[in-house]
């Protein structure tokens, strides 16, 4: 497994991307989706890694800046076809270690509390993200889950 910067222009990633966008839509209401589409994925501000085996997609996650402090984790997904492998926990300590050495203090994202939702609402507890309320841009919503991670308290799991 190898984990790339970018890959947005690769018609694996457009379709993994499309599947989370299909499924976001489909277990929330259109107004509490925040997933990103492939152009706002390309925002400054904003790095994307794919996780790949040979030509086979297996995950992606990015990294916002909300300000110099503060990030938040946008667009993990698991290709279903390799789930429970470890490809979310590799994107995840990838992503954690990039926020770290960058300098933020917080990492911070948003799920949905739906049990379709546990297993990343798991995922992230087990790595010491804990609950926390709307950060960013982001309102309180019955259909999201806000969790932070204190980057300076915290060590890699």
């Amino acid at each position: 497994m190898q984990i790339r910067p970018g890959g947005l222009d690769t018609p694996q990633v457009a379709a993994l991307l499309a599947e989370h966008l299909d499924d976001m839509y489909r277990f929330s209401p259109p107004e509490s989706v925040h997933a990103l589409d492939l152009d706002r994925l390309r925002q400054p501000g904003l790095t994307f890694w794919s996780l790949w085996d040979g030509e086979a997609v297996l995950g992606c996650a990015a990294l916002r800046e909300l300000d110099p402090s503060h990030a938040e984790l946008k667009s993990m997904r698991t290709a279903p076809a390799h789930r429970r492998r470890g490809v979310a926990g590799a994107l995840l300590d990838h992503v954690v270690a990039v926020a770290r050495n960058h300098g933020y203090s917080r990492l911070s994202l948003e799920t949905g509390p739906t049990e379709e939702f546990a297993p990343a609402r798991a995922l992230y507890a087990g790595y010491g993200f804990s609950p926390c309320g709307p950060f960013g841009p982001y309102a309180v919503d019955e259909f999201s889950v806000f969790m932070t991670l204190d980057l300076a308290a915290t060590l890699e799991p």
